[in-house]
């Protein structure tokens, strides 16, 4: 065991060898061999000294522990619950072993088995804990149970009568029995009863977090709209936290619901539950003019009482009714707000929420009042006004990312812009002398600065102005070389070393950002969506893998949450784990990078049929599967992850959102039909029976064209609906989310030559199923689909021509789309060379059957079929077109070595020297990456080139 601990596994191995010649039954000897050879990669030695074990239903607590740990290592959990029941037979009155064999089936989530193993532990042991785990799998079961008449009739009402037999019995004890009475209450929209449970006894129990109480009856009282409740208990929370945002805006939308009900107060009783009630607009302002009244008594200064008046502004504004009640000018407002809090950086997004209450005509006014009562010095042999101390800088940066939001950078031309950027980029400079202390983690306080003298620069290069972005990545590099950490440097040279087409320098950056667990699903998109088709196919199947990983082991993680849960009592935790679980199962990124994962492997691992077949096999593909929950499918992005202080014309919309999710869909949809058509080739070349032999369809091997010929039919539906979709020529915010591969696919026509290689399939099949004899119109068909194949692929090279890298005008100019375009090519070629072996396969049985005729007749010469000499010229043509490419390719090799950069006269106006050699890394990072990509492609289709050579019947 301490071999094994220690990662030593081969000696543990040997050890336990040992150990068995002196004592051959010692069960746990033989698991911790078992866990040896599974770890050292033998799992099949491992998984049968395993079952010799279990076989024999050991009871010994090491044998089962042991076992334990290999299954799961095994990713077996569900052989755990047959080790425990077997162990529970034999054992009944074992607390331990039953306890066990709960957790085991809470695993692998068999939650009726988790109720009745609960109950078995609650009569062995009379325990409340177990009593209460049978409850909540009986919720458990409600929310998996497909249909909700089941789940609100039988398995909610039954949990139910359970908890109230307890709450009879006074056996109550613990605050998660509570919650779990809650929740049940709640599931079953009995609001009224929960409302009760907690406002009773058994809600002096809610004690772990707080304000729990308060909380929960908020929330019924809102299901049952009970208004004057809602008022009530907000009104005194904020009496109690006046910076308690969440409860201004249940006062706000309580009070509002009640004027427009006209409820009024009863004369004689209470108001309400609890308490007081406040039913007009005035008792409204009242109640924020006292907290900001009390807040100017505070000790701290507090922001939520005047956040508050500007929402009660545009509450009343949005009803159409804000003059009569005397709150004061937003503007003015806002004005005296910056100078309480302008020196916070919070203070920036306080009142982005509330810029729209300005008249844009008043935008410039406004933010000259704020610069006038910013402390700025003037520097001697500088015109710009610096700030003397941090507070001043802070303040700074809040206006001039208000300036952004508002529009004002915006409407400038560009030499007023370029100004800008460069007085931004002054005050960066000059920001970082408050930052020399800070460590190497930190970020500097001018940081924002340089970002947004970045953003300027983007507006810039999207009008057309080429050396703009170049600007854009020197000024973020040197951002990052002060400020290592900070990660919207990274991933804004991310997105637009990507927009370059360089993928090289991407890899390490993102590497750098430490994306943690949850974020390779949410912000992975910036990495695997660019890594293979900028050609850099081994970093593709690294980013691959990290994210695979981490949807992988999402499965088991979350099995363990859900039984720390149950152990600890945090009922309520175990129905999020479950939705986390799904949400990141159903993920739109986790579907797209199996599907792209697989595609990716079968073009860098199968060249020949042979091995096409085999790595098929090894990925379990079959096309007759489909595995993606297309009706669940979840946009887990994080779209927002850049930092963006545009105005709300430019953001990202919701619509945005939709049209990318849609567009993500209707390509992944494209992708994995292409990857089931692939996956079925094997299938079809296996042996055919003669056309009349009644054993075809028996064989499957006709249902499996029928599997290719529909597979294609939607393959074209879905071709037709993308084609559509771009028709609507989207354009989404510059940082907003990158478009997919689609239109690429479709314009340099990759997607012709893929359809049609997938319809000569089709066409060969029916060769094979019918013989050479009367097939010469399938053969002439096949013979014109040879030539327009290569017609189209000689196509798709041509989009391919040109310099990736051009220096024009003294700056360089980068051509992603023909870097993308080869990277199609690879892949069209891979496709028409399995098609072109499957093909191969079909005609060498008709070539030697013929050789046979030809010995019997013993005639000189057979008269060749059309079709082989068709096939023939058609590889011929591939080869000769394949070794173009190459030397292409090579061709490129040589023109981004010999580029020099050195020599590029970058425009002085833009640059100061210390910046210089930012440029230059920039430019040789990019210039590299493209060496790389042409690198790795050329790679890749050698390949294919020795595979073609190897195609001649």
């Amino acid at each position: 065991a301490d071999y094994l601990d220690n990662g030593n596994n081969k000696m543990a191995i040997q050890q336990a060898d040992k150990l068995l010649k002196k004592h051959k039954d010692l069960h746990c000897a033989k698991v911790l061999k078992a866990i040896g050879l599974q770890r050292t990669g033998k799992q099949d030695e491992a998984y049968a000294l395993a079952q010799e074990v279990a076989a024999l239903e050991p009871t010994d607590d090491n044998s089962l522990q042991a076992l334990t740990i290999l299954y799961r290592e095994m990713h077996r959990p569900e052989l755990v619950t047959k080790l425990y029941e077997a162990a529970v037979k034999k054992v009944p009155n074992s607390e331990e072993y039953h306890s066990h064999l709960f957790m085991a089936y809470a695993r692998v989530g068999e939650y009726k088995k988790m109720q009745q193993a609960g109950m078995a532990l609650y009569k062995i042991v009379p325990k409340n804990p177990y009593y209460f785990w049978s409850v909540m799998s009986l919720i458990m079961q409600s929310i998996s149970a497909q249909d909700e008449n089941l789940s609100k009739t039988m398995f909610l009402p039954l949990a139910e009568r359970m908890v109230e037999k307890m709450v009879k019995e006074d056996k109550i004890e613990a605050e998660a029995e509570v919650e779990l009475y809650y929740m049940i209450l709640e599931r079953l929209e009995k609001y009224k009863e929960a409302l009760d449970v907690v406002r009773g006894k058994l809600g002096e129990k809610l004690t772990s977090e707080l304000q729990s109480r308060e909380n929960k009856c908020m929330a019924m009282y809102k299901k049952l709209r009970r208004w004057p409740e809602c008022n009530a208990l907000s009104r005194r929370l904020l009496l109690k936290n006046s910076d308690d945002w969440q409860f201004y805006i249940t006062y706000f939308d309580s009070v509002f619901q009640l004027i427009d009900e006209s409820w009024t107060p009863p004369a004689e009783e209470e108001h309400s539950l609890e308490g007081e009630v406040h039913c007009s607009v005035e008792q409204a302002v009242e109640f924020i003019e006292e907290r900001i009244t009390e807040e100017s008594k505070s000790s701290r200064p507090l922001r939520g009482p005047y956040l508050a008046k500007l929402e009660l502004i545009r509450r009343l504004r949005h009803r159409g009714c804000n003059d009569e009640y005397k709150l004061g000018d937003p503007e003015e407002l806002m004005f005296q707000y910056f100078k309480k809090f302008g020196d916070k950086p919070c203070c920036f997004t306080d009142l982005k929420v509330f810029v729209d209450l300005l008249p844009p005509s008043q935008y410039s006014k406004f933010i000259q009042q704020l610069l006038e009562v910013i402390p700025l010095s003037a520097a001697a042999e500088n015109e710009v006004a610096l700030p003397g101390d941090i507070k001043a800088l802070q303040q700074h940066l809040c206006v001039v990312q208000l300036s952004r939001l508002l529009g004002i950078y915006h409407a400038m031309d560009k030499k007023e812009k370029l100004t800008v950027v460069r007085e931004l980029m002054f005050r960066y400079r000059h920001g970082l002398e408050f930052g020399k202390s800070c460590l190497k983690t930190e970020l500097q306080f001018s940081d924002y600065y340089c970002l947004l003298a970045v953003h300027l620069l983007l507006d810039l290069w999207l009008e057309g102005e080429e050396a703009a972005v170049w600007q854009c990545l020197t000024l973020l590099e040197e951002g990052l070389a002060h400020s290592p950490s900070n990660a919207q440097f990274k991933l804004l040279l991310i997105r637009i070393y990507c927009r370059l087409g360089a993928f090289e320098p991407v890899a390490e950056l993102y590497s750098s950002l430490d994306a943690k667990h949850i974020q390779h699903d949410t912000i992975g998109y910036l990495l695997t969506r660019y890594a293979e088709s900028l050609g850099h196919y081994a970093a593709a199947s690294q980013s691959c893998n990290f994210a695979l990983r981490f949807f992988h082991s999402n499965q088991k993680d979350t099995s363990e949450y859900i039984i720390q849960a149950y152990k600890y009592g945090a009922f309520e935790k175990i129905p999020e784990f479950i939705a986390f679980r799904n949400r990141l199962n159903s993920s739109l990124h986790f579907a797209q990078v199996r599907t792209e994962r697989m595609l990716l492997d079968l073009l860098l691992e199968a060249n020949i049929s042979t091995s096409l077949e085999e790595s098929i096999k090894s990925m379990s593909l079959s096309p007759e599967e489909d595995d993606i929950p297309w009706k669940d499918l979840r946009d887990n992005r994080d779209l927002t992850v850049l930092f963006s202080w545009d105005p709300k014309d430019r953001d990202i919309s919701e619509e945005h959102r939709k049209l990318s999710l849609e567009e993500e869909t209707l390509w992944l949809r494209i992708r994995s039909l292409t990857l089931r058509l692939v996956s079925g080739l094997p299938t079809l070349s296996h042996t055919i029976q003669p056309k009349n032999s009644e054993k075809t369809a028996e064989n499957g091997v006709s249902s499996r064209i029928d599997t290719i010929r529909s597979l294609l039919q939607q393959l074209e539906a879905a071709v037709d609906s993308g084609k559509k979709f771009l028709e609507q020529k989207i354009q989404y915010p510059v940082l907003g989310p990158p478009p997919t591969r689609m239109a690429g696919f479709f314009s340099n026509g990759s997607c012709q030559c893929q359809t049609s290689l997938f319809y000569l399939v089709s066409d060969i099949y029916e060769l094979d199923t019918n013989g050479l004899e009367d097939s010469a119109e399938i053969q002439e068909r096949i013979g014109n689909s040879f030539k327009s194949l290569v017609e189209r692929l000689t196509d798709l090279f041509n989009k391919c021509k040109g310099d990736l890298i051009e220096v024009r005008d003294g700056t360089l100019k980068t051509h992603p789309n023909l870097l993308e375009n080869l990277v199609f090519f690879v892949e069209t070629i891979s496709i028409a060379l399995w098609v072109s072996s499957y093909c191969d396969s079909v005609l060498r049985p008709f070539k030697s059957n013929l050789q046979k005729k030809k010995k019997k007749k013993k005639e000189s010469s057979v008269a060749m079929p059309p079709v082989f000499i068709h096939f023939l010229d058609y590889v011929t043509e591939l080869q000769t077109l394949t070794s173009n490419v190459i030397d292409h390719i090579k061709g490129l090799e040589i023109i981004l070595s010999a580029l020099k950069l050195e020599e590029l006269s970058l425009k002085d106006t833009l640059l100061l020297q210390e910046e210089k050699k930012f440029t230059k890394t920039v430019q040789g990072k990019v210039q590299s990456s493209y060496h790389h990509s042409v690198q790795e492609i050329g790679e890749l289709l050698k390949k294919r080139l020795d595979t073609i050579k190897k195609l001649k019947i």
